[in-house]
């Protein structure tokens, strides 16, 4: 495939609903549509949107749980041309109204669960509500979508076009809106097919549909053929189930879903034999957890670094390279990955720096936030358009990216650079932690200290004296752990990523500065 031959989802659906209409595309539950039935659905979605008034270009708004009527509302606005922003359903009252706003949403498709849970915010909502689940929530669905049968007006999408605004999980701050252009999804379909998908492929998909991640496996699975079969929330033992009856191939997660699901008792009692591929991306993923993944999972195994705003993105096929499971692999084909220094001058292999990248899969920038946009760029020598990703890292001599740590997470400590991933790479080698998170505060003599919260394996109750000793004796002066906490559990987004900021100000106020 080449841009050449662009095409959308919603055309490629068209497609494999003229040449396999009863291969199953979706499955949630005890439901399931075809690709022709599917293809319908989209149409009705389409033609509802354009009878509306919605036009090519203009926004709708989308937070609900995963349904089969979401995947459509998705699909339709597509087809006809229409930008989708996908929004977290467990955003604050205020941010879901602040992003459906900022957005400029003519529709707003819910369920009753997130009208119940931003309760009065909906009065400042201005877009027209409709609800996915029949519910009070706004106008019935059922009662919206045009009649079976219907057909939208054709709508000739072009690559440059607005696809979608993914809104940012807030980790750093308030949500910022990031617009992907239609060839953004179609580099994402040509990269995503060397992995296997196709008619005879089946896609178990465990994270919600508004998440880029999710979408980064669950559109190139449908361009593609594949049955996808969804879950409206991950479980460890449901989805180990549903891999085994479904005879699943496919499935993309974050590090903490194979923590786990190598972690569930029963995991080595199902048969998971038809799996061909796993992918993993979004957070960091430890080499000992892509070890256990390789050596207990049948099928390869496949992580992606990259950002949501696009750029470059790294691949590390682990079943392959067993010897590079510290690294996130090498830039992907036409993907140009560099690292730079603070003032913004190129690097050579080897040195640390931040990570910026180049590639077709880049976003067209912060919706509303022209500033914003232009401080996540980087241009090169010959003016050539770069995605800044805040992260640090450092190309090793056969050209895999060792990923070190958010930019904003390194921690300065007595003039030295201190990388929280270093300090808990070392805590995860003890045996009685299931869970670490390192990050700086400030100090009193050092400038900036780390401290980590610990989350305990079942059963252990280690002591914080004792670990703090056994930490420390194998980090050097500088990277010394100045605290530790252990806690029941690590905040996190809605993808997995350890909530640091939360850890940061939650320890602050507890405690002040370190010494």
């Amino acid at each position: 495939m080449t841009n050449d031959d662009f095409s959308t989802v919603a055309d490629l659906i068209r497609r494999h609903a003229g040449h396999n209409p009863a291969n199953p595309a979706l499955i949630l539950n005890d439901r399931r549509l075809g690709y022709a039935a599917l293809d319908a659905e989209i149409d009705r979605v389409a033609a509802a949107l354009q009878r509306d008034g919605v036009k090519p270009g203009e926004v709708i708004a989308i937070s609900a749980a995963t349904s089969l009527e979401y995947a459509a509302v998705f699909l339709g606005s597509v087809r006809a041309g229409v930008v989708v922003a996908p929004l977290a359903p467990d955003s604050t009252p205020a941010g879901m109204a602040a992003m459906v706003a900022d957005s400029g949403a003519r529709l707003f498709f819910l369920d009753g669960p997130v009208a119940d849970a931003i309760g009065a915010a909906t009065a400042s909502i201005g877009a027209r509500r409709i609800a996915l689940d029949d519910s009070a929530a706004g106008a019935a669905f059922s009662g919206w979508l045009a009649p079976r049968g219907a057909s939208p007006h054709p709508v000739a999408v072009q690559p440059d076009w607005p696809f979608n605004i993914i809104y940012s999980s807030g980790t750093t701050g308030t949500p910022k809106g990031i617009v992907m252009p239609h060839v953004f999804r179609w580099a994402q379909v040509k990269l995503f097919s060397s992995l296997g998908y196709g008619p005879d492929a089946v896609t178990l998909v465990s994270i919600p549909l508004y998440s880029n991640m999710t979408l980064s496996s669950f559109l190139p699975a449908l361009s593609l053929g594949s049955t996808v079969v969804l879950m409206a929330r991950f479980n460890a033992g449901e989805y180990l189930a549903l891999a085994e009856k479904h005879r699943v191939t496919h499935s993309m997660m974050v590090p903490v879903q194979f923590q786990r699901l190598m972690a569930h008792p029963e995991f080595d009692r199902f048969d998971l034999s038809a799996f061909r591929m796993k992918s993993c991306g979004s957070a960091p993923f430890a080499a000992a957890l892509k070890a256990d993944v390789l050596a207990r999972w049948p099928g390869g195994l496949t992580e992606y670094y990259g950002m949501t705003e696009g750029g470059g993105v790294c691949v590390l096929l682990a079943h392959e390279r067993a010897d590079k499971l510290q690294t996130v692999g090498h830039p992907a084909p036409g993907h140009d990955m560099r690292v730079i220094d603070e003032e913004g001058r190129e690097l050579p292999r080897g040195e640390i720096g931040e990570i910026v990248g180049r590639s077709a899969t880049m976003m067209v920038g912060y919706h509303n936030l022209p500033a914003k946009t232009a401080e996540a760029e980087w241009f090169d020598a010959e003016g050539h358009r770069f995605i800044r990703t805040g992260d640090t890292g450092r190309f090793d001599a056969d050209g895999f990216l060792i990923l070190l740590d958010r930019k904003k997470d390194m921690i300065i400590s007595g003039g030295f650079n201190v990388y929280p991933s270093d300090i808990e790479t070392v805590m995860r080698g003890h045996p009685a932690l299931a869970e670490v998170a390192v990050f700086g505060v400030p100090s009193d003599r050092w400038g900036e200290t780390p401290i980590a919260c610990v989350v305990p394996v079942a059963g252990a109750a280690p002591g914080v004296d004792d670990l703090l000793e056994w930490t420390n004796r194998q980090l050097g002066k500088a990277q010394r752990v100045a605290a530790i906490e252990v806690v029941t559990s690590l905040p996190r987004s809605d993808i997995g990523k350890v909530l640091k900021r939360q850890l940061r100000d939650a320890y602050t106020r507890a405690h002040g500065a370190a010494p």
